[in-house]
């Protein structure tokens, strides 16, 4: 256990040095470049969402229930640094917990859409955007868990709740476990078996914007979900003439874009290679942001640095663009081609 120290006396500098030499300040990360936060910095703003748009991802009232107090102590905590702000779900389906709703000493704000309203990336861009002289710190909702509880507790808790999710699952359902834990350990006799020929893929996070992993890798450090798909490794005879199967489809092109009502089971086959960048307009119908994407992508790839900067680079993260690289007419690796740019604006300064 750690001697915590007391919210309503300690400076910043022994809460940061708490934080540091506890192991929890790395949950705190920072906008733009989507690092660990660096604590001699003053962000404009703190910013978390407490919902979770991309695919089949966990439930965060699911994973708050229970850990309120500790949540809220995790708030306080933050609230120390700068103003913090909550991204609460407006949707329909199902309320927000009240841990978020009544959250005090917090700014709330509600996000109404389909993904990628959770991302915190686009709540941040619609409340205070970044820009090139400003900086905000993001978190998660079980970051914030474990920062509460070692002020609550006393102690580094390592737990997560992990959502084990995708269609060659017997049983998708959730876990608890521990960051970093086995993916093997996480899916064992959960699989479906397989046709011959045919083999999985494990996802580390979201099938849009996770990671691919090993079965014998590991979960990601900041990652609450696993995926397991098919790999998309069966080409159809033809398919590019006339497409036999149905797939997901942004466009009315595919047959089985008249018959919405149809499901198929997704895998990872991009139906198709990399070709000419061409402009489509889908792309901005895929980011609810005041940003020409395309544009964008296209000036990452010549290093045009004011034009990269001028187009709203340092607002994005990887997860924001990955919707864009789904629908992508051209197959171009979006997500690398933005983490490259990024890589490249803070080399240079």
């Amino acid at each position: 256990t750690f001697d915590v120290p007391d919210l309503t006396t300690c400076s910043r500098e022994d809460l940061v040095k708490f934080l540091m030499e506890s192991g929890a300040w790395s949950f705190i990360r920072q906008r733009p470049y989507n690092l660990v936060a660096d604590p001699v910095d003053t962000p404009k703003g703190i910013f978390i969402s407490t919902f979770d748009s991309a695919p089949l991802a966990p439930d965060l009232n699911y994973v708050v229930d229970g850990n309120e107090a500790a949540f809220q102590k995790g708030l306080d905590v933050l609230t120390k640094f700068a103003p913090v702000h909550l991204g609460l779900n407006a949707r329909k389906e199902t309320a927000p917990h009240a841990a978020f709703t009544e959250a005090k000493g917090v700014a709330k704000h509600w996000f109404n859409g389909a993904h990628p309203a959770g991302n915190v990336g686009i709540q941040i861009h619609h409340i205070d955007p970044i820009t090139a002289h400003s900086k905000v710190w993001v978190a998660g909702v079980q970051d914030v868990i474990t920062i509460g509880k070692l002020f609550t507790e006393g102690k580094f808790d390592a737990s997560r709740m992990v959502a084990i999710t995708g269609a060659e699952l017997e049983k998708p359902h959730y876990v608890k476990t521990f960051i970093g834990a086995k993916i093997e350990d996480l899916v064992n006799n959960n699989l479906k078996p397989l046709e011959d020929g045919k083999s999985l893929r494990f996802v580390s996070g979201d099938v849009l914007s996770g990671k691919k992993v090993a079965k014998e890798g590991y979960l990601g450090y900041y990652d609450d979900q696993v995926t397991v798909l098919e790999e998309g490794n069966q080409y159809e005879m033809f398919g590019w003439l006339f497409p036999q199967s149905a797939r997901p489809s942004v466009s009315g092109t595919l047959p089985n874009g008249f018959y919405p009502e149809i499901k198929f089971k997704a895998n990872t086959n991009t139906h198709g290679e990399k070709r000419a960048f061409v402009v489509t307009g889908e792309y901005e119908k895929m980011l609810p942001m005041d940003i020409y994407p395309q544009h964008l992508m296209k000036a990452i790839i010549v290093n045009d640095f004011e034009k990269m900067e001028g187009l709203g680079i340092y607002e994005l993260a990887e997860e924001d663009i990955a919707l864009c690289e789904f629908a992508c007419t051209s197959k171009q690796p979006l997500q690398n081609i933005l983490k490259k740019g990024l890589d490249t604006m803070r080399e240079q300064g």
